[in-house]
């Protein structure tokens, strides 16, 4: 499978295997398999705990690097960037848990799929 697939089947928060079936049926809760390919979505214990890496990395780049393009580049108050910083860091990883959890779950399975039982 091609990269660049898995990560447009991830982006779209779809199966990794097949990209038919959504991997979420609401907001936070997944599906256990696929109901198309039957990949299973359930791993063991911890294994999703690496979506932290997704979440936090991308939430601490892009604070790290809009808090001095506003100050200096925007001339933003401090205190203004500051606040738009913290909101954003307290609301950004709440939004992209479903992108991170689906990108590692991608990751996954480009890097050692699963196979037919």
């Amino acid at each position: 499978m091609r990269f660049s697939r898995l990560v447009t089947r991830s982006i779209r928060l779809r199966c990794p295997r097949c990209g038919k079936r959504p991997l979420f049926r609401g907001w936070l809760a997944m599906h256990d398999d696929c109901s198309a390919c039957h990949l299973s979505f359930v791993r063991e214990p911890g294994f999703y705990l690496g979506t932290i890496y997704f979440n936090y990395g991308l939430t601490a780049l892009i604070a790290t690097m809009a808090y001095p393009l506003a100050v200096f580049w925007l001339k933003v108050t401090p205190q203004t960037a500051l606040a738009a910083t913290l909101a954003f860091v307290c609301l950004f990883p709440l939004w992209f848990f479903r992108y991170a959890r689906s990108l590692w779950l991608g990751f996954d399975h480009y890097f050692d799929p699963q196979r037919d039982a």
